[in-house]
């Protein structure tokens, strides 16, 4: 069914339209979530509470924009104002950063651990290391890199998301590329053959330093909806692709089960 018709159907009572309307953005608003918040079970809060914005204001829409794009205003909102202190928790440093990436390179010299590495782990790194260089990124920069370098919208539609000038949100862009861009250039072995540092070499360190727990992994087993090929990704030398080419995540069964139960209340209240 076409979405302007759920949203009709969803606006007049029709509890099975509001509750597909729902799931079939669930997995978007959740995905950018983790990528902005790193932390799955922050995500999973926030997307709860952006999709419960998106049904109290349903009302509202009135098609100035295409509905995912007006989500995703609500959504980056959400993410970048209403809960600040996810972003304060998250927060990290290029120097950081940089100083663990360090640390990982000079026990992988003196280390006895010759095991091969483990591809899932391997993988859980990399994307760990990728998300942490978002949480480098201020809020406000972190959002607009999102939207316009991997999600690739339009600037006249990222702009709007944010509520900024065309301008402003080109600038955003700009500094938030540099940035990332820059510590990829000098650290990162996936961005660049040429950096000694290597996924592989970083796993059996992090697994010592209580950074990566196998038991627990956040990323490289977690359900997703789309998936990308990533064996060709070193010596890549483009940032933004290297972020594009991380899985879309899905939302959790239990958070579709947890939606629904909250659709219940709200539509009974």
């Amino acid at each position: 069914m076409k979405t302007d018709n759920l949203i009709e159907r969803a606006n007049a009572g029709d509890k099975a339209a509001l509750e597909a309307l729902v799931a079939s953005i669930q997995d978007q608003v959740y995905a950018l979530s983790v990528r902005m918040l790193s932390n799955p079970a922050d995500a999973e809060d926030a997307a709860q509470e952006i999709l419960i914005k998106v049904v109290t204001r349903l009302s509202s829409f009135r098609g100035e924009s295409a509905f995912t794009t007006w989500v995703h205003r609500i959504a980056a909102n959400h993410l970048v104002d209403a809960r600040a202190e996810r972003n304060r928790r998250a927060a990290m440093s290029f120097d950081a950063l940089a100083g663990m990436i360090d640390a990982g390179l000079a026990d992988a010299t003196t280390s006895e651990d010759v095991r091969a590495p483990d591809l899932v782990l391997t993988e859980e790194v990399r994307i760990t290391c990728t998300q942490a260089m978002l949480l480098c990124l201020d809020p406000d920069h972190r959002i607009a890199y999102i939207l316009g370098e991997i999600l690739e919208l339009p600037g006249e539609d990222g702009a709007w998301v944010l509520g900024i000038t065309h301008e402003a949100f080109r600038k955003r862009c700009s500094r938030a590329r540099e940035d990332v861009l820059g510590f990829m250039r000098k650290r990162c072995g996936v961005f660049d053959a040429k950096n000694p540092c290597r996924c592989s070499i970083q796993v059996p360190y992090t697994i010592r330093t209580g950074m990566l727990d196998p038991s627990r992994l956040r990323f490289a087993t977690h359900p997703v909806s789309a998936t990308r090929e990533v064996r060709d990704l070193v010596g890549l030398l483009d940032a933004a692709a290297i972020y594009r080419a991380n899985p879309d995540y899905a939302a959790p069964k239990s958070f579709a089960q947890a939606m629904r139960a909250l659709l219940a209340t709200q539509q009974r209240s």
